[in-house]
């Protein structure tokens, strides 16, 4: 039995009315000169005010970056990592979805380091993180990233992407406060919520699970799956909203200690390749890899089927295994993302362009309980082209 790595970050406040918490944590750093990451869409709704008054009337010298987008490419983390360097900051927050908060864990790291962010990169880097860099606070204003839990900053490169990882990029403090959900849209509600039920999914069946990250990934997925719908529906639906928040938490913690696999690495391309966005990459491919993975964790497939809240009671593990794949495409048919790689418009001329890039992506790859070699995942591709779960033959 392998020994497993269970790593959190330092210090996490989850819980309606959390970002209380943040003034207390910014003065245990003493800082002078604060740098906020956030998308400029908060900053236009007002929510990163709510982060950035506080600070300003305690007289913190603050200063706003908003030049992020989603899926940030990798020239928009070089050009934060060098605003970083040359503002000689003591302390970066990071507010915001998934892409804010790498960005913040990428300046917050690099910013003592020398050279290129793509001298850092997983594939192609040349350079290790060696210093921890400056202190950072990460507060998630979206249910699903789990980057405030995470030591890896995802950058899209050409036609695919690439990560820096370790443990230097984790959170001094993560404040998980769903209160700074409720004004998120239905379609990004959606997309973010399948995002952390991929993370649970995957992190349970997962090579590397253990005891703790299955803990943590089966409640992850009772809190989405009872939670993401109502979310949806209705955003101001407060136990929903903290239902999420907490599920999309936990999730990230189980996949940050297991690690997600298939489902990512195939997902990598269509963001790199079409610019969809991360959340819907890995929501319309969801049921096709594990439908396509299925006979190799069937056990597996039932306990999540259970967790969804379906019964496997009066079922055989094949049985309840295949209900389980059918309940993941039914959670993304009704919160009403296209269940196929046509409903974003991608061109069945492209499935051997994203085969061939997702081929690389052999860190995510390594962690499916099947192996997935080039002729699998060009299969699972064809099948989400189609709208038909296969299976090998």
């Amino acid at each position: 039995m392998s020994v497993a790595r269970i790593v959190f970050t330092s210090l996490n406040y989850v819980g309606w009315g959390a970002l209380d918490n943040l003034l207390p944590e910014v003065e245990r750093f003493s800082p002078k000169k604060i740098l906020v990451v956030t998308d400029p869409a908060l900053e236009k709704i007002g929510l990163v005010q709510r982060v950035t008054n506080p600070l300003a009337q305690r007289g913190y010298d603050v200063q706003l970056y908003t030049d992020v987008v989603p899926e940030p490419p990798l020239e928009t983390g070089e050009k934060l990592v060098s605003f970083a360097r040359e503002g000689k900051f003591d302390l970066v927050i990071g507010v915001g979805g998934g892409s804010a908060m790498d960005l913040a864990k990428l300046a917050a790291v690099l910013a003592v380091h020398e050279g290129k962010v793509a001298d850092y990169l997983n594939l192609t880097g040349t350079r290790k993180v060696e210093k921890k860099g400056l202190p950072k606070i990460l507060i998630p204003t979206t249910s699903g990233t789990g980057s405030e839990v995470t030591n890896i900053s995802v950058l899209s490169l050409d036609t695919t992407k690439d990560v820096v990882t370790h443990d230097y990029l984790l959170a001094d403090v993560a404040i998980v406060d769903p209160q700074l959900t409720v004004s998120v849209p239905p379609r990004v509600t959606a997309a973010t919520g399948i995002d952390a039920l991929t993370h649970a999914v995957e992190a349970y069946v997962s090579v590397n699970a253990s005891p703790t990250s299955d803990g943590l990934a089966l409640q992850a997925i009772r809190l989405i799956a009872r939670s993401l719908r109502k979310a949806v529906e209705n955003g101001e639906d407060k136990q929903a909203r903290i239902d999420m928040s907490n599920g999309s938490y936990l999730a990230g913690l189980a996949f940050f200690n297991a690690g997600v696999a298939g489902v990512h690495a195939l997902a990598y391309p269509l963001g790199g390749q079409f610019h969809i966005t991360h959340g819907e990459s890995n929501a319309v491919l969801l049921p096709y890899v594990m439908g396509y993975i299925r006979k190799s964790c069937t056990k597996r497939m039932a306990d999540i089927l259970n967790a969804l809240g379906g019964n496997s009671s009066f079922l055989s593990e094949e049985e309840a295994s295949h209900k389980c794949v059918e309940e993941l495409e039914r959670i993304v048919r009704d919160v009403g993302i296209p269940r196929t790689l046509g409903g974003f418009n991608i061109p069945e001329s492209a499935l051997e362009s994203l085969t061939k890039d997702a081929v690389q992506q052999k860190r995510l790859l390594a962690r499916s309980p099947l192996p997935l070699l080039e002729d699998d995942i060009r299969t699972i591709y064809q099948s989400a082209f189609r709208g038909v779960v296969t299976e090998p033959k």
